[in-house]
């Protein structure tokens, strides 16, 4: 594991942590990429792989084509999604492969472990970008996973659909012709894992599935969006910039049939009930918290954290279940001190660098050495 991002050593955490800037040379931004520069001139079918796994990009509705829910998803197979946009031999040079044809609900540990192994094989070779088609609902977790183990400049693009591939309408081709001309510009170097729907350029960081319908459902909220597209092609709207507390984890060596750490998230709501803690903590390595204000959660659940993180030094996150907003981890309504602030990440991430933090090997303290960079520069960050 190392920090990327700037900051220090956690401790005993596996790897050398050295820093490195966070932004980039400032780069040219052009309406109209061309591909990757090759010394002579600009190479205009740059070589793309597509990574198949399902989701409703490669979904089937037996209703006819106004049916857009109840639809089964991972049904088409990656090549048959190609095929299907015959302009994208136009832009790249194409080779693909099926890692799975699922719903992302199926998504597991081990295949995100095996997806950042093959990706980061694939990116060491003469390919310029990679492309994953995902399902939407869990798309989010797969693509910040992939932010946190992929070690590459080369632009890594998840892109899915709303609607089925057999719906009038369907915004698959479309978004599956822009991630891979964005996955082939050499403007998407440096820019972490992006993900692309309705002509939008996202971080994996901070983007979030707002709808569960609307074509217009991923947000970026406060943070904003890397760019945008024009007749396919990506108009960025600032330099390659990376966000700060940038970790990477190495998973290249892992066994990806060992998963990875069991971690589990519990909502906050009134009149909570302190058992469901504990039998979180009995079955799982940690817990994420999706508080409710700015970390806040009911006092007598809470007095049950409290004690188990003091008898066990065990590991709490919490976040918020709030779209966004900023969560510490110092005197929290009814949970005190006892827990871990997951800063500026959403539940869903702080679950991901938690089971990755578990993984390397990291004790509560050293964890909370590698949370708390999320939003808290400036602010005297231990």
């Amino acid at each position: 594991m190392e920090k990327v991002g700037g900051g220090s050593n956690p401790g005993k955490g596996q790897g050398q942590l050295p820093r490195e800037s966070n932004c980039c040379s400032p780069a040219s931004v052009a309406v109209r990429s061309c591909g990757w520069s090759t010394g002579g001139g600009c190479n205009p079918r740059p070589k793309i792989t597509i990574f198949g796994t399902g989701g409703t990009i490669a979904g089937s509705a037996k209703g006819g084509a106004s049916q857009t829910t109840g639809y089964q998803s991972g049904v088409l197979s990656v090549k048959e999604l190609i095929e299907a946009v015959p302009e994208l031999s136009s832009f790249a040079n194409l080779q693909s492969k099926q890692l799975a044809n699922v719903g992302s609900p199926d998504i597991t540990a081990t295949d995100l472990v095996r997806m950042a192994q093959v990706i980061d094989q694939e990116l060491q070779g003469d390919t310029h970008g990679v492309v994953v088609t995902h399902g939407t609902d869990t798309m989010e977790e797969s693509a910040f996973f992939l932010e946190l183990t992929v070690n590459s400049k080369k632009p890594v693009v998840l892109v899915g659909a709303m609607r089925p591939a057999t719906a009038h309408g369907a915004d698959g081709p479309m978004n599956l012709l822009c991630a891979v001309n964005l996955a082939g510009s050499a403007e998407a170097r440096r820019r972490g894992v992006m993900i692309v729907l309705n002509d939008r350029i996202c971080s994996s960081r901070f983007t979030t599935k707002t709808n569960a319908n609307s074509l217009d459902s991923f947000k970026a909220e406060e943070q904003g969006y890397l760019g945008m597209f024009l007749d396919s092609m990506p108009v960025f709207y600032y330099p390659p910039c990376r966000p700060l507390n940038r970790w990477h984890f190495d998973v290249k060596g892992r066994d990806a049939d060992e998963g990875l750490p069991q971690v589990d998230i519990l909502y906050g709501h009134l009149d909570m009930n302190p058992a469901l803690f504990r039998t979180a903590a009995d079955t799982s390595k940690g817990v994420v918290l999706a508080a409710m204000g700015g970390g806040c959660w009911g006092t007598k659940a809470g007095e049950t954290v409290a004690e188990v993180v003091r008898e066990r030094d065990y590991p709490v996150v919490v976040s918020r279940r709030m779209a966004s907003g900023f969560v510490g981890g110092e005197a929290n309504y009814g949970l005190g001190d006892s827990c871990i602030g997951g800063g500026l990440l959403d539940a869903n991430r702080c679950r991901i660098l938690l089971q990755l933090a578990l993984a390397t090997g990291l004790d509560r303290q050293e964890i909370r050495r590698v949370f708390e960079g999320n939003g808290r520069h400036g602010r005297n960050a231990a």
